[in-house]
Formats: structure tokens, sequence, C-alpha cells
């Protein structure tokens, strides 16, 4: 199927925004991209500022339903886990599929085209495997379609309850019991999608609370013998940190650098509490860090040194991680603007850099670097946001990408079209009503 697109600004790979840009899409696909054409007469027509699909590299879908339930709760992040387990232990393949598929579906009304899905709730209760160990994941990966977005599975391998610890509780769900149960089920799951193009098998180390150091080597397999991306979540507390030094005599990063988890398909995420050592580790090696500043703001994790980590060499994506808010506007924004916070100093980051993360370098590090741009031969990801909403008027052509990056929000977005395929038009989704789906999806988890 061919379309002819007509955007009346878009921001191209240069990083600069052009007018009055056509764009061909053939299937899944860019074939051609003219700025300063006029709009052929049979041009779907893309007001304000067209953008590529944003890409949501780290979210655990189903604490969707924590939102706002949390928030009279004193205390950090240990505290917040024990109601995300609650939460955990009340979802089966029977009340997560509508969950996830309406959460994927706001995702979609915020620009996202793909996601990165950190994936660890894998078995029933007491940890007993479904008649298909992978069902869990299925029912994630077919939400996902329905809402129209590609797809990473970050399949998770989850072994231990903390450094040195047993499990325990709702965290036997989450557990293979050998990283190689965990290897074997999850080359079931990367040979069920060999052949499917908007879905990418990944793996993740949990963290090293969660995967003793002697088996991340048959994880960092996985990933290698399938090039797949590689995740895992890195230095998001201070008591982590020191659980690790204390157990390994290395920090978090150090441990997965010795063991070869670092590398151009790997993921940091978070990596907030990080040393210069483990800057030059994490960029030498190229490593994306993942910045999931609104649920790191949530739960008071603290300011990583992002620009940092980005001079050394890691490239920077953005997440949702626990989807307290769906808005990459937002997560892009925080990064500057927490920092000016921290730092006492402003534009430490571009708008071109923070649309970047959010696109191209988040779709790479999601295994897909052929999306996330407007450019012959991409994925046919656009997102067009309103340039006359009171948030964003007034925005000139060439400021544009400033007044979207630093004043639009999700709620400015009008128009998503995903791989070829139109999931969002005029601000509503193919599913219908989001919010009604969320509701009754909310509602059967009590």
């Amino acid at each position: 199927m061919h379309t002819t697109y007509w955007c009346e600004m878009a921001w191209l790979p240069a990083g600069e925004v052009a007018e009055s840009v056509v764009i061909e899409v053939e299937g899944r696909r860019i074939t051609d991209v003219r700025p300063g054409a006029p709009a052929p007469p049979e041009a779907v027509r893309l007001a304000g500022l067209t953008l590529p699909g944003f890409a949501d590299c780290h979210s655990h879908v189903f604490q969707r339903a924590l939102r706002g339930r949390t928030q009279n709760e004193r205390g950090g992040f240990w505290g917040w886990r024990e109601r995300m387990y609650h939460l955990a232990a009340a979802l089966d393949p029977d009340t997560l599929p509508a969950l996830a598929t309406a959460a994927f579906a706001e995702m979609a009304l915020a620009g996202i085209t793909c996601v990165g899905e950190f994936h660890y709730l894998h078995h029933g209760p007491g940890g007993v495997p479904y008649a298909d160990p992978n069902e869990m994941g299925h029912a994630v990966i077919r939400a996902a379609k329905e809402a129209g977005l590609r797809i990473t599975l970050l399949d998770t391998c989850y072994l231990t309850g903390g450094v040195g610890a047993p499990l325990t509780g709702t965290q036997v769900r989450f557990s293979d019991r050998t990283v190689d149960r965990w290897a074997a089920r999850a080359e079931d799951l990367a040979a069920r999608y060999a052949g499917d193009e908007e879905v990418e098998i990944g793996a993740a180390i949990h963290s090293v609370r969660a995967v003793p150091p002697e088996q991340m080597p048959v994880v960092v397999e996985f990933a290698h013998r399938n090039h797949a991306p590689l995740h895992m979540h890195v230095s998001e507390q201070r008591a982590e940190n020191e659980a690790c030094v204390d157990a390994y005599s290395a920090t978090p990063v150090q441990v997965l650098h010795e063991h070869g988890a670092l590398g151009p398909r790997s993921t940091a995420v978070h990596a907030i509490h990080v040393s210069d050592v483990d800057i030059a580790l994490l960029g030498g090696s190229s490593t994306h860090v993942c910045a999931c500043r609104t649920t790191e703001r949530d739960l008071a994790d603290g300011v990583g040194p992002l620009r940092e980590l980005f001079l050394a060499g890691s490239p920077l994506t953005l997440g949702t991680d626990s989807n307290a808010v769906v808005d990459m506007f937002e997560e892009a924004r925080a990064v500057e603007l927490d920092e000016r916070l921290t730092t006492g100093e402003r534009a430490r980051w571009t708008a071109a850099e923070l649309l970047t993360a959010a696109t191209a370098a988040g779709h790479a590090s999601l295994g897909f670097p052929d999306a996330g741009c407007l450019t012959p031969g991409a994925w046919a990801d656009l997102v067009a946001i309103r340039l006359d909403s009171a948030r964003t008027a007034g925005a000139a052509g060439p400021w544009a990408a400033e007044t979207a990056v630093f004043a639009a929000t999700a709620a400015d977005v009008h128009t998503v079209i995903s791989g070829g395929r139109r999931i969002v038009e005029d601000g509503r989704h193919v599913l219908g009503d989001v919010g009604r789906l969320l509701r009754e999806a909310l509602a059967r988890l009590g």
C-alpha cells in the first residue's frame, strides 16, 4: 500500500526543521523524503511538526496499574517495590492482556511506536510454569501488536532475591530457578518470533541483585548468539551499590564489565549512582544509558551524570519505566531540566540531542537501527504534533524542535503512523477510547 504524506514541518536527519516536506511510504517503509515540495493533491496532510516515532526503551507495562496509588507513602524505592510485588501477584494470563493492551495504546497516543518491555513476570503462583512457559510473554507481545507498536521483549533473567539472598514471595514468579532454564525458555521464545520483523526478542540481566556474576555469561552469550539487545538495571539505588561492593569488591558496572555484559548492543538502565571509573567503562564500551526521569523522580532515585556518560561515549535513550507518566517530551526535557538543578548550568543538552535520544538512538538500542529517522528505507514511523495548542502556539520554524522538547506534551500528538499504519488520528487511537480501556482493565484487578 502506497501513501503520500505532506508535512507542514518535519524534523529531518540533519537535526533541523524543514518546511513543506513530502514523505512517500510504501508498506512499512519510507521510500522518499522531499523537503520544500508542494503538497500533492492526494497527500494526507500532517499539520504542525512531524517527528520520527518515539522509542520507549524501558517499560514495565503492568506497573501502569500503580499510577496514583503510591503517592501518599513515605520512603523510597524499597517500600514502593513491595506494592509492586503485590500487584504482580494479582496478574495472570486472564488479567494481563487487557491491561497491557490499554497501556500500550496510551503509549501510542503519546507518539511511541516501539517499546522495550523489560519482562520478568514469567510464571504462575509459586513459580510454577504455565502450560506454555512463555504464555505471559506471548500475551505482552500480542498486546503491543494490537495497540500498533513494535516490541522488543527483553526477557529477563531473575535468579536471586538480593545479593546472596534467596527468592521470596512474588519473586518466585519471576524466576526460572537456574540460568540454563532461563536460556532454554528464552531460546524457545526467540525461535517462535524469528520471522516476525515487528518483534525482537532481547535479553535482560535484571540487576546484580538478581543475577549472580557467575551466571551472567550465559545471558550475555544468548544475546551474542541471537544478535539481540541486552539490557540491565544498573545503580538505581545506593543500597544496591553498597551490597554489590560488600559482596564482590566491585561496583555493579565493574561486575557487569568483568563478565562481558557491556557493549554497543547493551543498555544500562538508570546508571544514577556511578563513579568516574564506571562512566569510563560504560562510555568506553559504547553501552547505551537509558534515563527514565519521571520514574526516577517518582521513586526519589536521584539524578545521574547523564551528560558525562554521553560525552564518554554512551548514547542516551529514554524510557517510561513504571509508566507513572507516559510522555516522551517530559522524559526528554527532564534530562536537561533536572541537570540544571544539580549543576547550576543551562543548555547542557540541545533539543536535537534529546530528540535523537527519544528516536534514533532509542530504536537502535532496541534492535531496530533502521528506525527513528525520516529517511528513505527507514520504518515508516511518523508522529505529528500540534503547533497551535496553548502550549505550542507561536512556534516559529527554526524553533519548532525546541518548542516540542521544552513545551509540548503527549496531549499535543494528533497523528501517529507506526510501520506505515495510522494508529492515531485526530488524537484518537484505532482501538477507541483508551481511557475506557484502562478503566475496565484496572477494574478487573480490584
